[in-house]
């Protein structure tokens, strides 16, 4: 149990049996009246957004989230299979909890993988991974003057839009909360 007065954001509390993650919250002091805490907290296993208000000094219920590094190994056809870094222990993840994840997943790299007395509620990625484009139309000369864009495939077969001077075969750095092209890798 913690009070309202303890909230930070990322902490996962259990409300009604439900599990939430606070995104933002602030403190309230009104001229009149009480202190408040206005929240936006998210649905930790729906993605659902809400605000929700609570009185100062309020008890609410914390949920424990173990976040363990896990190395993605490969997807099974009915799971994605990632294995702990520290104890080799390996842990098959339903598609519906991967969601978007799997569209930056490569084998053998690294995610945050966290769980809920042994249920795993999400999958945390880095802001931006590195990957290699696998198809996209040629680009020509000239291209790069202009701040126009085109589809382009990524090895994991996901599609993101880059500059016209980008060529199949590079690889380019990607956010994976937006799927926006952040620029090429050197080397």
């Amino acid at each position: 149990m913690a009070t309202t007065n303890d909230l930070k954001n990322g902490m996962v509390l259990n409300i009604d049996g439900q599990l939430w993650s606070v995104l933002q919250f602030q403190h309230v002091k009104p001229g009149k009246g009480p202190a408040f805490v206005r929240t936006k907290i998210q649905n930790v296993e729906s993605g659902k957004i809400v605000d929700k208000t609570f009185n100062a000094g309020t008890k609410v219920e914390t949920a424990t989230v173990d976040r363990r590094t896990m190395q993605y190994l490969y997807n099974d056809g009915t799971s994605y299979v990632f294995m702990d870094v520290q104890s080799y222990e390996q842990l098959e993840i339903d598609p519906a909890i991967v969601g978007e994840a799997k569209n930056f997943l490569l084998e053998n790299n690294e995610a945050i993988v966290a769980t809920n007395e042994g249920r795993v509620l999400f999958i945390e990625l880095p802001p931006s991974v590195e990957m290699e484009i696998s198809f996209t139309e040629p680009g020509v000369a000239g291209d790069s003057a202009t701040g126009r864009t085109k589809p382009a495939t990524l090895e994991t077969g996901h599609q993101i839009q880059v500059p016209l001077f980008i060529d199949q075969g590079e690889r380019v750095k990607v956010d994976t909360r937006d799927s926006s092209y952040l620029g090429r890798v050197k080397g």
